[in-house]
């Protein structure tokens, strides 16, 4: 379908349209080679093996069965048992060591992709649906497995088989031989179609199944099904659903039809083949050539051939119509991480000395800077407060402390040390953030406080609790600290899940508190204990507050008024009040 003149193409389209190299998808299983050899090794040997069955077959017939030599016809029999036999237990060996090898680079692909989307910055969780994400890790990766555990040790089983039988016929008769393989270009020509049909129909599927999961993801979550309920929207996310699900239904029947025609069509052509050798054996120029025993046991090897030769027709179809799957993973892969960490990082003993040298940042796809030209000194141990509207740029301020973003230009140092010189662990324990979005993990308070410090003992957590102000409504619960707090922390009020997030950052004790935002969810009397706390924690620790609410702030060292990211003025609170400027008119 033409695409409209100058509309650009979705995410989706392009990993679509990505060409995805097979010597890329070989490279995942570099490091199992030695495995992948050892079972090729077994399926040449069971190969090799399993082709002594139609021989042994046309001895029986040719020669034991004529000849009631009874005694060369129980070493026949013994010997197509042990065939059978050796051939199940090399069978078993090597599904073992194939599906070892396969679900390892499952393994390896899930741990990959997550953790690089782990690297990604805030903005790319701000552009892609969560759904989305969940959808590539899970559906996509998923429905790679098949392909990937199974794929190469299918093409050299199938192969491998394929090619020893067709020596195996061509040593009993090569003349019927050359009948049995006219069949091989129509089949191959016909799985190439069928290859590229599935493989635009995966795609496709897998774009529908991504929506599907938005879907589930937005309309049953606490807060979607809230917001569902409070808006009467239930029966349009239903509608949605039911539609996703129905355009499903018919993606899974057009990839399954278009299979079973050509399985169908194989089939009738390969049930053809023995006729056709029947034929054949009878016609003047084949008549007496061979025996009764050569034509059975051809007969067994062509049909034989039938399963391999599909086998490896079946795999180049999964293999292409996977490489939907690849470029989707590949195109997650692919993403240039933003925040990246430093070659060499920089180790310091933190004081919490923090500069802004003429700080400029522009969200990506924005023209307007967030923040221009900022400058700003707050010595260890002192108290910064940003004030300003609503969209001034006061917590993209706290964002680049925390380095959820870079500065476009400029740089933010901690004693003098440029932020980007941190690695990203030493630089999350010496800032800490508690933000106006607090988010609880659907597990046990205690779990969520120990998110923060995992060898925190149960003393330190108490501690943080007590500190903010959450201790004895915590202990208050019939299950105390190991309540669980639903999903996003729904157990809780707005104020208490505040006041986990503040006892969470608390126990990793840092040298830097950003607090945007942090008590907006507290009524009066709560934020002022809180407060208080924090007034006590921020001895020796500097301490970045942005709040809405100016009586929180009176007493901060400095205070900076921000309008469209730039600073206005800058002072203590006597002082600016007594400029008579934009900050005595916010606190008039």
């Amino acid at each position: 379908m033409a695409r409209p003149s100058g509309k650009k193409p979705t995410a989706a389209e392009k990993a679509q349209a990505r060409e995805v190299s097979l010597r890329r998808i070989g490279s995942l299983f570099t490091t199992h080679r030695w495995s992948l050899g050892i079972v090729v090794l077994i399926i040449v040997l069971s190969s090799i093996i399993a082709m002594a069955s139609p021989f042994l077959l046309r001895a029986v017939i040719d020669d034991a069965l004529p000849h009631a030599d009874v005694r060369l016809l129980v070493w026949l029999v013994i010997g197509m048992v042990a065939v059978a036999a050796v051939t199940a237990a090399l069978g078993v060996v090597q599904t073992w060591i194939s599906t070892a090898v396969g679900q390892k680079v499952m393994h390896r692909l899930r741990v990959d992709v997550f953790t690089h989307l782990q690297r990604q910055s805030i903005g790319f969780f701000t552009r892609t649906r969560t759904g989305e994400v969940q959808s590539r890790i899970t559906n996509d990766i998923g429905g790679m497995e098949s392909v990937v555990t199974s794929t190469a040790t299918s093409i050299a089983s199938n192969l491998t088989t394929a090619v020893a039988t067709v020596v195996a016929m061509a040593a009993l008769s090569w003349q019927l031989t050359l009948v049995s393989v006219v069949v091989l270009p129509p089949a191959i020509l016909l799985s190439r179609r069928v290859a590229q049909m599935r493989r635009e129909i995966t795609a496709q599927r897998q774009r529908e199944l991504a929506d599907l999961n938005v879907t589930i993801e937005e309309g049953l979550s606490i807060s979607g099904v809230q917001l569902a309920k409070t808006m009467g929207t239930a029966p349009a996310l239903i509608e949605r659903f039911t539609g996703s699900s129905t355009r499903l239904i018919d993606l899974e029947l057009r990839s399954e039809l278009a299979g079973r025609w050509r399985m169908a069509s194989m089939s009738i052509v390969f049930a053809a083949i023995p006729a056709v050798i029947y034929l054949a054996a009878g016609l003047p120029f084949t008549r007496g050539t061979m025996s009764i025993g050569t034509l059975v046991a051809f007969t067994a090897l062509q049909s034989g051939l039938f399963r391999p030769l599909m086998g490896l027709l079946n795999v180049g179809v999964q293999l292409t119509s996977s490489l939907a799957l690849f470029a989707r993973i590949f195109e997650y892969l692919d993403l240039t991480v933003d925040i990246q960490e430093p070659d060499q990082p920089v180790k310091i003993d933190a004081k919490g000395h923090l500069r802004f040298e003429d700080v400029t940042f522009a969200y990506p796809g924005s023209e307007a800077a967030a923040v221009a030209g900022v400058s700003l000194d707050v010595p260890a141990g002192t108290s910064l407060a940003l004030v300003g509207e609503t969209g001034s740029g006061k917590s993209t301020l706290a964002a680049l402390i925390a380095r959820l973003y870079d500065p476009t230009a400029g740089r933010i140092t901690i004693d003098g040390v440029d932020l980007r010189d941190l690695s990203l662990a030493d630089l999350t324990s010496i800032v800490g953030v508690v933000s106006q979005e607090t988010y609880l993990l659907h597990t046990t308070v205690r779990e969520n406080l120990r998110y923060a410090r995992p060898d925190a003992t149960d003393e330190q957590i108490e501690a943080a609790a007590r500190a903010a102000q959450i201790h004895d409504r915590i202990a208050a619960l019939p299950d105390g600290y190991d309540t669980q707090v639903g999903s996003r922390g729904h157990r809780f009020s707005g104020g208490e899940k505040q006041r986990i997030a503040i006892a969470r950052t608390l126990l990793r004790d840092p040298r830097i508190l950003v607090l945007d935002e942090a008590t907006s969810a507290l009524d009066n009397e709560t934020e002022r204990a809180v407060q208080r706390a924090f007034d006590e924690l921020a001895r020796g620790r500097t301490t970045v507050t942005i709040a809405h609410r100016l009586s929180t702030i009176r007493d901060a060292d400095q205070i900076v008024v921000v309008d469209h990211g730039r600073v206005l003025e800058a002072g203590t609170h006597e002082a600016l009040v007594g400029a008579g400027g934009r900050y005595a008119a916010l606190a008039a």
